[in-house]
């Protein structure tokens, strides 16, 4: 009789992460507010939704304090919309960054790069 081979369970699926983007007009400025995981998943949403809003504004501030991932994907739409901005006279700004993404804009310069006037530096 043959070695029985191990039966394949099969793989439980986490749901995915959720990754939610909302844009609201403010005088001088629009807001994004993300939330869920800025990674490869989202990348065309993101950055759709950061061009968007530098090309519909001259000051786009981006509040990052939902954001609980944020990978380099998430650091390039970041960075295009940044290009973007600069090459139309207009800013794009972060805020509210904690934890694991703040180091990660921290470590990669974008942190500092894209800091709002406003915001401490520690």
């Amino acid at each position: 009789m043959a070695p029985s081979r191990p039966v394949l369970q099969a793989r439980k699926w986490l749901p995915m992460a959720s990754f939610q983007a909302r844009t609201s007009r403010e005088p001088g400025r629009t807001v994004i507010r993300l939330a869920g995981e800025c990674d490869l998943a989202v990348r065309e949403r993101l950055t759709g939704t950061l061009l968007a809003a530098v090309d519909a504004a001259p000051v786009v501030v981006v509040d990052l304090a939902a954001v609980e991932f944020l990978d380099s994907t998430g650091i390039h739409a970041l960075v295009a919309a940044h290009h973007r901005a600069r090459a139309a006279d207009g800013r794009l700004y972060l805020v509210n960054a904690a934890g694991s993404v703040a180091a990660l804009l921290e470590l990669t310069g974008v942190g500092e790069l894209l800091r709002h006037p406003g915001e401490a530096t520690d």
